[in-house]
């Protein structure tokens, strides 16, 4: 189950023992700098942290290689496999077994708390208030806090200024932008991630422009497990809207093209506009393309076009041996905005805390697009249990549409198989 492991040793006598993680200031080169409360005294301890793999496990490690020196106490990573952390971390917390601290997704918090493996925490006012208020909400749960969110990201249009030197508006001057591309010798008119089993984050802008939701949701902003927007008139819709798009269509939406192919069509100069998220924009600079971010354009005359918001963030285990020390991490540690800095410099994801933002987006003037185009129509992706019996109906039946299939006939389908999945 484990990839790789390091731990992290701090030597006795690094700190004295009324070391703080109390705030310092605007010094962003400060190694004490945070955005919380004073942190009690240092007085030894051990923290074991799961994290998933790539750039943000490696720098993950460095950056609890920090707190361990600060702190005086004993810190160990784990880096596991990102598709396989939630499910092992479930098994692990019902054996008792798990880590003190779990990095995920915030779209985990309806089966964490479903399976009783995360606690609520408490983010004191001078941290929540540096914290950006859709990131926030993703990690409220049932009325409760239950992580620390470190990164916020969305999906944008990203466009080769060579061959498409203005924004489209909409999604109709999109294609009509990329079709002259074509006609100039581009490959595609836009590369969209669809995929022969279908993609529903990827064309959720277009689902929420024509009219879809997922779930509804409360008056407090919960989302409603009863009330499924798959199968509905407006989903309907959306589809026929999003099949004219497609292989017997207008021929801009395939099933060819996925999320490994896309970047490659952008990064050649094959097409003109991309859609993906920041986590592709250190390859893109590493490439020759000239470009820019802007946000997903929606249908001429519908809904705005609303991509999904995803957030990373650091639970404390309800089965920690360590919770104090896990709630000091958690809170006091990982909110600062010097580690959002130093994570942002290895993952180049949004970073959730606008002290961080600040400080990255002049040098980063994507990033901060990306962020812009998330807080102007971004939605935060449902977090409920329910929400994993959607992607697979949906994806195939986005799929069969974009291949042809009768819209509303495939989408009832579908509304059908979630229902059923989720009444099991």
């Amino acid at each position: 189950m484990r990839t790789r492991t390091r731990t992290i040793r701090a030597a006795a006598g690094l700190l004295a023992a009324g070391l703080v993680l109390g705030a310092c200031g605007g010094d962003s080169d400060s190694d004490t700098e945070s955005s919380g409360g004073d942190a009690p005294e240092a007085s030894g301890g051990e923290l074991l942290i799961w994290v998933g793999d790539g750039p943000g496990g490696d720098a993950t490690t460095a950056l609890a290689d920090a707190f361990g020196e600060e702190n005086g106490v004993d810190v160990t990573v784990e880096v596991l496999p990102g598709s396989e952390l939630q499910a092992n971390f479930v098994t692990a917390a019902q054996a008792g077994d798990a880590p003190d601290v779990v990095m995920g997704a915030h779209d985990w918090i309806g089966n964490l708390v479903q399976n009783g493996t995360i606690d609520p925490i408490q983010i004191p006012e001078t941290v929540s208030s540096t914290l950006q208020p859709l990131a926030l909400e993703a990690v409220t749960f049932d009325g409760q806090t239950y992580g620390m969110p470190f990164t916020m990201n969305n999906i944008v249009l990203i466009r080769n200024t060579d061959l498409a030197p203005d924004a489209p508006a909409t999604v109709e001057e999109m294609v009509a932008a990329g079709k002259k591309a074509v006609q100039e010798g581009a490959q595609a008119p836009l590369a969209w991630p669809v995929s022969n089993t279908g993609n529903p984050y990827f064309i959720n802008p277009l689902y929420t422009s024509g009219g879809g939701y997922m779930f509804g949701q409360t008056d407090d902003g919960s989302f409603d497990p009863s009330d499924l927007g798959v199968g509905t008139p407006g989903s309907v819709e959306a589809y026929e809207k999003i099949g004219e798009l497609g292989e017997k269509g207008q021929g801009v939406l395939k099933r060819s093209v996925n999320t490994d192919n896309a970047i490659g069509l952008f990064t050649e100069g094959k097409t003109p506009f991309l859609i993906e998220g920041p986590w592709q924009l250190t390859t893109i600079d590493a490439s020759d393309i000239n470009y820019e971010v802007s946000e997903v354009p929606g249908f001429e005359g519908m809904d705005p076009a609303s991509p999904f918001i995803t957030v990373d963030a650091a639970y404390v285990a309800s089965g920690s041996a360590n919770k104090t020390l896990a709630q000091e991490f958690v809170t006091n540690y990982w909110s600062r905005a010097d580690v959002g800095a130093q994570l942002f410099e290895a993952t180049k994801n949004v970073p959730a805390n606008t002290d961080t933002l600040s400080q990255i987006e002049g040098d980063n003037p994507a990033v901060a697009a990306v962020a812009a185009a998330g807080a102007a129509n971004g939605q935060i992706m449902p977090s409920i249990p329910e929400m994993a019996a959607v992607w697979d109906p949906l994806g195939k039946a986005e799929a069969a549409v974009i291949g042809g299939a009768d819209p509303e006939s495939t989408i009832q389908s579908a509304a059908k198989a979630i229902e059923a999945a989720i009444n099991e």
